[in-house]
């Protein structure tokens, strides 16, 4: 072959050698671009099947709120659970550091972390655990200020005055100018859908009457210090702007609730009353007790009007992260008929007995501290009262977790070991370890403006 023949002949080899890579790199490039467009249809599919599950997991959660929100629980057991899984939660957020102050208190670590709390009170509507969890106060209302410590005419009661700002129909979040010391002339008788806020004020409602709740519901009542309510009665009060009654002798409570649903009682500081800091009666219910401090009293709790009232049996509390501290001497609480979960309180002092009740009142007790007098003859937590133990023992009281010191025992009774109550408990004994960090935020908060709670 000539040269220039060979050289022709190598140059169109290579020429088709090129051409047939280019075609092999373009039929690659498309069956790859065909590849990527079936899987970007399927990431579409995949996104639209994640979006309509999430719709699902939506809707089938606002149906399960949906049921949950009644007056009274059909599964009171649900709800134990419910608050065992916000403490598990919160608590492990602490560990991780989630929170800077964090204290695995599902309530305060819900809201105390703001240092600009003051500009987003109505957050604390949010953080409600337990049977009270959905009282959201006067949350959707508008903010009023107290700026009158006074109460002169409870008929009458003045603009800016406290008893003013409670009668009213519509909702309210009620906070305070500043630090006052308010001494009732007759019981301060709420309406339905109110905050009292005491943050950011020193405010004190004590030497008088105290507070009734009455036939309404959705109440919070935070931030107070409560103490030396005396017996009223006998006289006018007015109760909203169109109705004022006679109103008989009160006992001289500290908290009466009457009839009603949907109650939160938190960050309080109770003490010295004539009768009850905190009683519940009368078919109260759905309601939580948390984060308070009661001190130097006798009977601090009552929740069942009477044995022989069976509308109680419907009551549903949550009594939470409570310092029972010194000078009590019982009824922390004492219950009939319903159903009341004690959780993670830290009971440090008490002469005659912790809790007791009668009536076949269920009461669970989680991750409690109960430390027990010195003297050898009140040692044991509950009481029975006025009921043989043929009567009691089929009596569902149970404790888990609980930490027992200095001698102090619980007795339990009923279907303890039943696979219901371990569906619905889990708090396990570490949570009682915990109790002191728990519960070190009790009673009323010193809250000032850019600082944390």
């Amino acid at each position: 072959m000539e040269p220039l023949s060979l050289r022709l002949f190598f140059t169109l080899t290579v020429l088709l050698a090129v051409l047939f890579s280019a075609a092999s790199t373009a039929a690659n490039e498309n069956e790859i671009t065909k590849h990527k467009a079936t899987e970007s249809r399927d990431v579409v599919e995949e996104k639209k099947l994640r979006v309509q599950s999430l719709k699902n997991s939506s809707a089938a959660a606002e149906r399960l709120e949906d049921a949950l929100n009644k007056h009274a629980i059909d599964n009171p057991e649900e709800i134990a659970s419910m608050v065992d899984e916000s403490i598990r939660n919160s608590t492990a957020r602490r560990n991780l550091n989630f929170f800077s102050c964090g204290t695995g208190n599902p309530i305060d670590d819900c809201w105390r972390c703001d240092k600009r709390w003051y500009l987003r009170r109505k957050q604390l509507a949010n953080c409600g655990i337990g049977f009270g969890r959905n009282a959201i106060g006067g949350r959707d209302g508008r903010y009023y200020v107290v700026t009158d410590p006074n109460d002169d005419d409870p008929v009458n009661p003045k603009p800016g005055t406290l008893r003013h700002a409670v009668i009213q129909d519509r909702p309210l979040w009620i906070v305070f100018k500043r630090d006052m010391v308010i001494t009732l002339k007759q019981e301060l008788i709420m309406n339905s859908f109110k905050t009292i806020d005491g943050r950011g004020a020193n405010v004190h409602i004590a030497y008088g009457a105290c507070i009734t709740v009455q036939f309404i519901t959705n109440v919070i009542i935070h931030g107070l210090h409560i103490h030396d309510c005396k017996q009223t009665g006998n006289a006018m009060v007015r109760s909203s702007p169109s109705h004022y009654g006679w109103r008989t002798l009160a006992d001289g409570d500290g908290i009466s609730i009457f009839g009603s649903s949907h109650i939160w009682i938190d960050h309080n500081s109770l003490s010295s009353c004539s009768d009850g800091l905190i009683d519940a009666i009368m078919g109260s219910t759905a309601i939580t007790i948390s984060n308070n401090y009661f001190t130097h009293h006798n009977e601090v709790m009552l929740l069942g009007h009477s044995d022989s009232y069976v509308r109680d049996k419907q009551m549903q509390v949550t009594i939470a992260y409570n310092h029972f501290g010194e000078g009590l001497i019982q009824r922390m609480p004492r219950c009939r008929h319903g159903y009341f979960h004690v959780v993670n309180n830290d009971y440090t002092h008490w002469e005659m007995y912790a809790i007791g009740g009668s009536a076949n009142p269920t009461i669970n007790s989680q991750g409690n501290r109960y430390l027990a007098p010195v003297n050898p003859f009140a040692k044991e937590v509950t009481k029975r009262v006025d009921t043989g133990s043929s009567v009691w023992k089929s009596w569902n009281w149970r404790s888990e977790g609980d930490l027992l010191l200095n001698g102090a025992f619980f007795t339990s009774s009923g279907a303890g070991a039943a696979a219901s109550y371990a569906r619905a408990s889990s708090l396990g004994a570490k949570s009682s370890s915990l109790v002191g960090t728990l519960t070190s935020g009790s009673g009323v908060l010193n809250c000032r403006r850019g600082n944390m709670c």
